[in-house]
Parts: structure tokens; C-alpha cells; sequence
């Protein structure tokens, strides 16, 4: 799926859209609850709390029973928005996850919020960059990442409406945005941001803007760069890989996560299956990430548009060496 960029100067949090959406479907649709694990300043629910406090659920420092909980409104025809801290929802609760919300195929939305390395300071224990692997595996789990404000707000209207559980990975670092606002969601197709024939770069989450402004420096050297937004992660577009894969010289996965299992491995999976080209996994490569603001954190694993571009060069340069 090809959508016009309209990428704005401006920077914006990722959870007023979600919020600010959360609370218009819960004035339309009774059944739409949140359920929170004491988090409610870092999900930005206070005022979801005000408007609708008898469809606010606090279970206080429990992840596992909120996940449970969540599960149990289900069961009862509502329409829950689980939301926490990715690090703890998805670690502390990924039994609940498999089995409550997996196997039992309840209709949970699970809300990972100030994913990846949004915490910075706050060092490892709060870094969630294993989320995407833990959660992709898990079957009937869809795992989205949206891109900026708009994709956010998409998401969460197609989330209300899917029947099934879903698990939606937001952070806390302003983005532009990059889609234009009839953009509508859809589960299992790659958004083609950029076309090129050199080589791709395929992107989720807050990295899908520096991706783009990567494809730029490209440019300049006269490459032509392709750049797809991989927000759905499970499923994933297939075809939109194996396309890269076939008309591009090499691919390039950017992630603010672990290289392993999330989006990088996935693209592996299905370039080993399909069709075998170079590929560089960036994000955090195998390491517990130090602690320091998400811009240090960011240029330390080279998840910066130059960084990208180097990478990018450096592969082409493999591919020209055979």
C-alpha cells in the first residue's frame, strides 16, 4: 500500500492521540473501558478517569491481574484498553498474554505504552526493547507499531472494531507526521513511504521518520532508497518484503529494539524463506541498553538518519563486492 507523505515540521506524542481517541470511542461505544496498572500520569488516562469513572479500572501494581481482569470484561461483552508501561505489561504478564488473551482469543486491546528506550534515564529496568519478540510469536495476537499520531489514531479505531486481542506499542518521543489524515489502517500491509530500486528500508515505530530522512540523504548521493513502514507487525506484509527483497540490492530493518525476534528477525524469517539478499539489522544489537536520554541512547546505536545512511552505503558497498 502506497500512501502520500505529509511530513510535518512539528513534533507530537503519540499518546494525546491515542488518549484523546480513547475517550471519543468511549462516548460513542459503552462497552469501551480502560484498565490501568497504577500508570495512570505516564497513559495519560486522568482525564479518561474524570469523564468516564465507571468504565476506569486501577488494579494498582499488577500487571498480571490486569491482564486478567482485562480478559474478564471481555468475557462480558466490553471492550477493554489495557494500558501500562510496555516493559511491565509485556514481561511481567506474558503468561496472561499467551494464555488470557492468545489462546482464549479474548478481545483485549493491549496498549504498551513509552516503549522501547522512551525512558532513558531510567535505565534498563525500564527499557522495553524485547516486546515485539515476546509478543509476535504469541498466535491471534496482533502486533501493531504505529508511526506518528495519525497511524496512532487509525489503529486504535481499527482495534475497536477487530475482534480479537491486539497489542498496540507506543512511545513517549515526539515524531512528525508523516500520514495524511483520511490515512486508514490495515492489519498485514506495509506502507510504501518512499519508492527506490537501490535498496530498502523498512522501519516501524518512531524510526519510521528517520528512515525517511535517511531515504533523503540517499537521494543526494543519488540512491534511490525505498522505504516502507512496517507498523504491522504480526502479520507482517510478506509480499512487500519479498518485493524489496527481489528489486532492491538489499534491505535495511530500523527499530527501536532488539535486533533479535523483533521487527529485523522477522524480515530474516522471510527472506531466508522466500528469497536470500543482504540484509542489516539495526536496532540494539544483543545488549542491555545504558542508561541516558533517548537521544544519547539513539545515536549510540547509530539509530540516527546518518547512521542509517551509513548503514545503507555500507551494505551497497558489500552488495557491489559480491
Amino acid at each position: 500500500m502506497s500512501v502520500e507523505v505529509a511530513t510535518s515540521a512539528d513534533l507530537f506524542d503519540c499518546r494525546n492521540a491515542f488518549v484523546s481517541t480513547l475517550e471519543e470511542m468511549a462516548a460513542a461505544d459503552r462497552r469501551v473501558c480502560a484498565v490501568v496498572n497504577d500508570s495512570v500520569s505516564s497513559t495519560k488516562l486522568k482525564g479518561f478517569r474524570e469523564k468516564f469513572p465507571d468504565r476506569f479500572v486501577n488494579v494498582g501494581i499488577a500487571e498480571q491481574n490486569m491482564v486478567g481482569t482485562s480478559a474478564g470484561l471481555a468475557s462480558a461483552g466490553m471492550i477493554p484498553f489495557c494500558c501500562g508501561a510496555s516493559c511491565f505489561l509485556t514481561a511481567r504478564a506474558m503468561e496472561q498474554v499467551k494464555v488470557d488473551l492468545g489462546y482464549a482469543k479474548n478481545n483485549v486491546k493491549l496498549c504498551g505504552m513509552s516503549s522501547g528506550m522512551a525512558y532513558g534515564e531510567l535505565g534498563p529496568t525500564h527499557h522495553s526493547i524485547e516486546d515485539l519478540a515476546w509478543t509476535r510469536v504469541i498466535p491471534n495476537l496482533m502486533v501493531v507499531v504505529p508511526a506518528d499520531p495519525i497511524e496512532t489514531r487509525a489503529v486504535m479505531l481499527w482495534a475497536r472494531d477487530y475482534v480479537g486481542p491486539v497489542f498496540v506499542r507506543l512511545s513517549r518521543m515526539p515524531v512528525p507526521k508523516l500520514l495524511s489524515g483520511d490515512f486508514v489502517f490495515e492489519p498485514g500491509k506495509a506502507v510504501t513511504l518512499r519508492e527506490g530500486d537501490d535498496i530498502a528500508l523498512l522501519a516501524n515505530g518512531v524510526l519510521v521518520a528517520r528512515a525517511l530522512q535517511a531515504a533523503e540523504k540517499l537521494h543526494e548521493r543519488r540512491i534511490g532508497a525505498r522505504v516502507l513502514n512496517m507498523s504491522s507487525m504480526a502479520p507482517m506484509d510478506r509480499e512487500a518484503v519479498i518485493a524489496a527483497a527481489r528489486e532492491t540490492r538489499g534491505i535495511v530493518t530500523i527499530e527501536e529494539a532488539s535486533v533479535y525476534g523483533g521487527l529485523g528477525g522477522a524480515v530474516a524469517e522471510i527472506i531466508a524463506d522466500e528469497h536470500p539478499t543482504l540484509v542489516k539489522r539495526m536496532g540494539v544489537p544483543g545488549v542491555f541498553a545504558p542508561t541516558g536520554s533517548v537521544e544519547f541512547l539513539l545515536e549510540h546505536f547509530g539509530l540516527t538518519a546518518s547512521g542509517i545512511e551509513k548503514a545503507a552505503v555500507e551494505l551497497l558497498n558489500k552488495a557491489a563486492m559480491g
